[in-house]
């Protein structure tokens, strides 16, 4: 029903990973085989592609999903729908970002600091065109094939390029004048297959579990039980996505109690649980949140 594309590269394991955890597991025959299933009636064709290329293999209908990042959309400057946005750092929890850099030595402080015909050496030519006609400011834009920040300064006088915590820009001696996008993960689809009401059935369900994923990560199940006496006590330093599930146990002067935390937090939340009269206390993985 579904044909997906993939990103290959740096945002691969996230993508592998993402699938597997959501009960969707992609399989092909090697690491660096382009073609790939998943066994589940809802898709019949896998493949990867560069996630430059993602945005416009959607757009053009040679696959019905596809996942990328803003940038990508953007800079393909295609129409395609988002079926699920996963949000700033959906790919590995640091933001990526596309930015204005210059050398640190240049003196510029703003991008009104800069000439009429700045040089500016990018591998994102069309995001960086528009951002520049929105700032009145004339600019030769140069396409960068990779490792950009060594065009300067023959060949450029700026750069744009993408970062998330902008510290290899800072060690090269680049300050950042200003943020392109800030991007996040995507889960795009074709604009006729979204109007397929079947396939954006299929579609509204595999975001289901996908979300279930990302909603669980971090977060663990916290099973105890406590003495009647002590349940309000409990209850109160108890967290809880709603309400704690509370239980009486049979034939006992006991509650069983079930709640959801923040695995960051366990350390400190365990003890203080025991403190407030928990007992039993368990701590389990969970795989999927569906709210």
């Amino acid at each position: 029903m579904l044909r997906l594309t993939l990103p290959n590269g740096s945002l691969e394991p996230f993508a592998l990973r993402l699938f597997e955890e959501a009960d969707l597991t992609v399989r092909r025959m090697s690491d660096r085989a382009y073609n790939a299933s998943i066994q589940d009636p809802r898709f019949t064709a896998v493949k990867f592609l560069r996630p430059q290329e993602i945005p416009g293999a959607v757009a053009s209908g040679h696959f019905d999903l596809g996942l990328c990042e803003t940038h990508s959309v953007l800079e393909a400057d295609v129409r395609v729908v988002t079926a699920m946005d996963m949000g700033p750092g959906g790919r590995a929890g640091g933001t990526t970002r596309v930015v204005l850099a210059v050398p640190g030595n240049r003196g510029y402080a703003a991008v009104a600091d800069l000439p009429e015909g700045v040089r500016v050496a990018t591998e994102f030519p069309t995001i960086t065109e528009r951002f520049f006609a929105s700032q009145g400011k004339r600019a030769v834009i140069s396409f960068s094939h990779g490792a950009t920040e060594a065009k300067i300064p023959e060949l450029a006088d700026a750069i744009v390029d993408i970062t998330e915590t902008g510290g290899s820009l800072r060690i090269a001696g680049f300050v950042i004048l200003a943020d392109l996008v800030t991007s996040s993960l995507r889960l795009v689809a074709n604009v006729a297959t979204w109007e397929d009401s079947v396939k954006r059935g299929a579609i509204g369900a595999i975001t289901t579990l996908l979300d279930g994923v990302l909603q669980a990560r971090g977060k663990v199940l916290l099973k105890m039980n406590v003495p009647e006496d002590r349940l309000d006590g409990l209850i109160g330093v108890l967290p809880a996505m709603k309400a704690p599930t509370v239980s009486r146990l049979f034939g006992s002067p006991y509650y069983a109690l079930e709640t959801v935390a923040i695995k960051a937090s366990v350390n400190l939340l365990i003890p203080e649980l025991k403190a407030a009269g928990a007992e039993d206390i368990l701590e389990l993985p969970i795989s999927k949140i569906v709210a």
